[in-house]
């Protein structure tokens, strides 16, 4: 039985992560054709449904690790997902203002490039129960440069979009109301800005300290 739970597993990994990997595969592609096309305002509106659609199904990885499918810690995975989801939905979603900003084309790339390398590298572990040496080298030494690109352009982006959250007022709740309780979508944002202060230097320390494990591994072997 156990041996049998354990090919399920295997299976439903192996398609999750090949799933994931081709819908960045098209966000990239998509990204780098609307740049060529039309310049970095177009990339966006290009990306928009695939990008939504990979990230937020990016949830399910805090599922995994909770029922102990994967072993990463959830408690690196949910910041991550987190603000990326922020981000998507609370931000570009949310205010078409920010959408035609360069800023969106570094964060897609940077996001596709890192999530393509991430995915076919577990995917390759789950169906083939092996990864090739370069593809580890890429899992763990890209970050180096597209994690700061990729958190530049998330904080970024929200903060060009304060002035419009300010504006408009959106998913801001008002006193007096039947819940007696009040929200500012404004001042939301800016905690989460503050958040990334002490959070990206940690998530950066702890995957340095990954990649020491994985590449002490790969001269090992």
């Amino acid at each position: 039985m156990a041996g049998f739970l354990s090919t399920v597993k295997r299976i439903y990994l192996a398609f999750y992560n090949w799933a994931i990997f081709t819908g960045w595969l098209q966000v990239l592609v998509f990204a780098i054709k609307a740049l060529n096309e039309s310049g970095t305002a177009a990339v966006y509106d290009a990306v928009e449904k695939p990008l939504q659609l990979a990230q937020t199904a990016a949830i399910l990885e805090i599922f995994h690790g909770l029922v102990g499918l994967v072993r990463s810690p959830v408690s690196a995975t949910l910041p991550q997902i987190g603000s990326r989801l922020f981000v998507t939905w609370g931000i570009l979603y949310s205010f078409p203002e920010t959408r035609t900003h360069v800023l969106v084309s570094s964060l897609v790339i940077s996001w596709s490039l890192t999530e393509i390398i991430r995915y076919s590298f577990f995917g390759m572990k789950e169906a083939l129960g092996f990864t090739p040496s370069w593809l580890l080298w890429l899992r763990y030494s890209t970050f180096l440069l597209l994690y700061p690109t990729g958190i530049t352009s998330e904080v970024g982006l929200i903060y060009i979009a304060l002035p419009y959250i300010k504006a408009s007022e959106k998913y801001c709740v008002r006193m007096p109301n039947k819940w007696n309780s009040s929200f500012d979508y404004y001042f939301a944002s800016l905690a989460v800005l503050g958040i990334y202060v002490p959070g990206s230097p940690h998530m950066y320390t702890y995957m340095l300290g990954q990649r020491k494990k994985a590449l002490s591994k790969l001269k090992a072997a």
